[in-house]
């Protein structure tokens, strides 16, 4: 009796520390960072065609309500003054997640194609390494579109200002392609998310649903403005930048947040996390 006892003792510690043990474990708890803050656009940098960089002319890019904007109450007319709102780090492989929607009209001399337009531009070049009249940077666009309240019109597109892709199983050349997703009236919310891996795979998802994939993004194409010496066509888009865009129409993000999926993945130290794809040893914490 008494080593049956002693048994179920030392049976009733181990699953204690078991569970413990589960309990104590963190590795596959996702760490998110807030690239907006809700409040101002720290770490946050524009760049508009025809100013400097840090230049926000008319105050194009502002924080309102808690929400980051692309806002036009300051214009009488646009003119081609086509911007980008570039956050500070860059990344190679990992999960961004947005929620945005298109507000108001568009700006007086606005293309027709930027109605309700947006994008998450990823593997983006840095704002310094632009030209000063270039109007889009060297990235691959997650296109986000608004619908016009009563025809299709799909999100979560791609095009592609300055770069190729194969898609498909074909190398991809021309500038948009469509996905399948949903189309979205009005100004409601919808939340979009890339998960991108260095220069290998890319997905867009739109509020939970894949609606397009490519592979093997490459700088190519003729994008006025790019200084081709840095960016010579062919060179593999393995990380960049992320930024959002200002085309002539009101657009809100009331979150954007990243996922970085590089870090240590070596199991012994503190901050390894399951869900990393991609090793940086040097980052590994064992103390």
């Amino acid at each position: 009796m008494k080593n049956i006892i002693i048994i179920f003792t030392c049976s009733l510690l181990l699953l204690g520390c078991n569970s413990f043990e589960k309990q104590d474990d963190t590795s596959s708890i996702e760490e998110w960072q807030q690239l907006f803050n809700g409040k101002n656009m720290e770490g946050w940098t524009p760049k508009l065609a025809g100013y400097k960089v840090g230049d926000n002319f008319n105050n194009t890019f502002r924080v309102t309500d808690g929400n980051l904007q692309a806002n036009y109450s300051e214009y009488d007319t646009f003119r081609n003054e086509f911007g980008h709102l570039f956050h500070e780090d860059k990344f190679s492989h990992y999960r961004l997640r947005a929620e945005y929607r298109a507000v108001g009209k568009q700006a007086n001399g606005g293309e027709g194609w930027a109605v309700a337009n947006n994008g998450l531009m990823l593997h983006c070049q840095s704002p310094e390494s632009m030209t000063l009249n270039q109007g889009f940077p060297m990235s691959i666009e997650f296109q986000l579109l608004g619908g016009n309240g009563k025809d299709k019109r799909p999100t979560g597109n791609l095009c592609t200002p300055g770069c190729h892709v194969t898609l498909n199983g074909e190398f991809f050349e021309p500038h948009c392609v469509n996905s399948n997703s949903k189309t979205f009236h009005g100004e409601q919310w919808v939340t979009a998310e890339a998960i991108v891996f260095g220069d290998s795979i890319i997905h867009h998802v739109i509020e939970g649903d894949t609606v397009m994939t490519y592979y093997k993004p490459v700088v190519g194409g003729n994008l006025e403005g790019l200084d081709t010496l840095k960016f010579p066509a062919g060179k593999r888009m393995m990380d960049g930048y992320i930024s959002i865009q200002a085309e002539s129409q009101g657009f809100d993000f009331r979150k954007i947040e990243v996922l970085n999926l590089c870090g240590c993945m070596d199991k012994k130290a503190k901050n390894y996390k399951a869900y990393f794809v991609c090793s940086e040893s040097k980052s590994c914490v064992y103390k």
